[in-house]
């Protein structure tokens, strides 16, 4: 009894030992505890504070690069634009320095006035120059508004003179729908649409540099459609003689010329060997009355097709056919063009076919009762016709090195550096063909050579061109081109300075031409 008391006793000395022990203990961790907790909320609020300073930062590197134009300089020029791409301006340009060579060739018809004659040899000729010229000198000014307003002014300052080629506001307002309003390029002509740092050949065709208009001022309507496959441009346009560039002064004549283009591409979505496969045609319409121009002297340069109508150049540039100074423009004028190119690999092919169909009047100058002499144009009775000229090239390039060709040119794999790379070299051959209406020769009755709306003994009815050359890239903007063409015509020389008789039978064939074409071409 006594040893269970006793060992009663000791428990409950023990419990009251351990019992106070215990509270201590929690009142020693309870501060500790609740320290560690305080720490890692205080850690975690600086965290956070962090993070929070970080997108601060990004949020205002990210505002300031809104605000910040970016300034971009290389292969294609210079350019500024602003952070989101929606406002842009850009400098770009291109210089073409010619040499020209001729073996044969005149550079006049006959029965100019003496003031443009000059010296004439044996022929009533006067031989070709071999020159130096800048064929081009055109700096481009390109900006953008809005992500989708672009203007396009290029002047000239080629050949002593100054002028506007290109001025434009062009809306993309969609990619299937864009307003282009302004002077420019008309959607015609096929080699015409390539940029002049882009063409194969150091001059362009008949087709394109003769027949069918260069720039024009107006209205057009263009775009793709069918998931890029097929191209429209639909304009209307004060009008311009063949060939012609207008000015950028007001059109004598107020009515205006509509122009319409079709391009398709049916295979540029594929990978097939037709990929670069591009079918379309072309056509204008108009009713120009012209006015007579009595000479090539006493006028200025916007004065020398108020007749309506236009001479044609050789790839020499020298001047192989003009109507008479009794002949205007006197109704409809017409043109239609087919066109087509291929591109696959090294190869590109290209080929155009136009066809003017061009109303003509005689005229005996102006009537003094109505104003002056020399003020309103006097038709010659019945002298109306109307004349179908034609003209067609076949273009072929290869690309020698091996990169791929282009209707945009050639860009060389290898830019050229000494034992390094050679750039890219591209062989070039074209034959072409222009054609004029016989009956441009006759008089209104058609029975005979003399009177007629043009001069066979003074401009060639036909001329026949081949050419051949060879283009060194040596880098994206640097190019040198070698080309030679002989061109054969038939008709343009009497017999001496002999006139044509009613028969035609004395006339003789305009000496032929050969020219040695070079160029050293910058573009960017």
């Amino acid at each position: 009894m006594r040893s269970s008391w006793l060992f009663g006793g000791v428990i409950v000395l023990a419990s009251m030992s351990i019992g106070p022990w215990e509270p201590a203990h929690a009142q020693e961790a309870g501060p500790q505890q609740k320290s560690l907790e305080q720490r890692f909320e205080e850690l975690d609020q600086e965290v956070r504070i962090l993070k929070r300073k970080r997108e601060v930062e990004r949020e205002a590197a990210e505002a300031a690069k809104k605000s910040v134009p970016v300034v971009k300089t290389g292969s294609s020029g210079l350019s500024v634009e602003s952070a989101d791409g929606n406002f842009s301006f850009r400098f770009r340009g291109i210089v073409h320095a010619d040499h020209r060579l001729f073996f044969d060739g005149v550079n006049d018809i006959r029965n100019r006035t003496d003031q443009r004659a000059g010296d004439l040899n044996s022929d009533g000729f006067h031989a070709s120059n071999n020159s130096w010229l800048l064929r081009r000198l055109r700096p481009t000014f390109e900006a953008t508004f809005w992500g989708k307003y672009d203007i396009r002014i290029m002047p000239d300052f080629a050949n002593g003179t100054v002028s506007l080629f290109d001025g434009y506001l062009d809306a993309r307002l969609d990619p299937a729908f864009k307003i282009q309003v302004g002077k420019f390029k008309s959607f015609v002509a096929l080699e015409r649409l390539q940029g002049g740092s882009d063409i194969k050949l150091i001059e362009r065709s008949y087709v394109s540099n003769t027949l069918l208009p260069n720039r024009d001022l107006g209205i057009a309507v263009h775009g793709d459609v069918l998931n890029n496959t097929l191209g429209y441009a639909f304009g209307l346009m004060n009008g311009v003689s063949d060939g012609g560039n207008i000015n950028t002064g007001p059109q004598f004549s107020g009515r205006k010329e509509f122009t319409g283009r079709m391009f398709v591409t049916p295979f540029v979505n594929h990978e097939t060997v037709l990929r670069g496969l591009g079918i379309g045609v072309a056509a204008t319409y108009t009713s120009v009355n012209g006015e007579r121009n009595l000479n090539f002297t006493d006028t200025s340069p916007a004065d020398q097709t108020r007749n309506g109508l236009a001479g044609y150049l050789t790839d020499g540039q020298n001047t192989f056919f003009r109507y008479s100074g009794a002949t205007v423009s006197d109704g409809a004028r017409i043109r239609v063009s087919p066109q087509a190119y291929y591109f696959v690999g090294p190869l590109g092919i290209i080929s155009e076919y136009a066809r003017v169909i061009q109303d003509v009047s005689l005229t005996t100058g102006g009537s003094p009762a109505e104003g002056g002499a020399g003020t309103n144009t006097v038709f010659t009775p019945n002298s109306g016709r109307r004349l179908h000229h034609q003209a067609w090239h076949v273009t072929v390039a290869y690309v020698l090195t091996g990169e791929d060709n282009s209707f945009q040119g050639v860009k060389p794999r290898h830019n050229f550096e000494f034992g390094r790379g050679w750039g890219a070299w591209e062989l070039v051959g074209r034959y072409s063909e222009i054609h004029l209406d016989s009956d441009t020769f006759k008089n209104p009755a058609g029975t005979s050579f003399t009177g007629g709306y043009a001069n066979l003994a003074d401009s060639a009815k036909s001329a026949h061109s081949w050419t051949i050359g060879l283009n060194w890239y040596l880098n994206p903007n640097v190019r040198f081109a070698v080309n030679y063409s002989e061109t054969k015509f038939s008709g343009g020389a009497g017999n001496g300075v002999a006139p044509i008789n009613a028969a035609g039978t004395n006339v003789l064939d305009r000496p032929d031409e050969r020219v040695f074409l070079s160029r050293m071409q910058l573009a960017f």
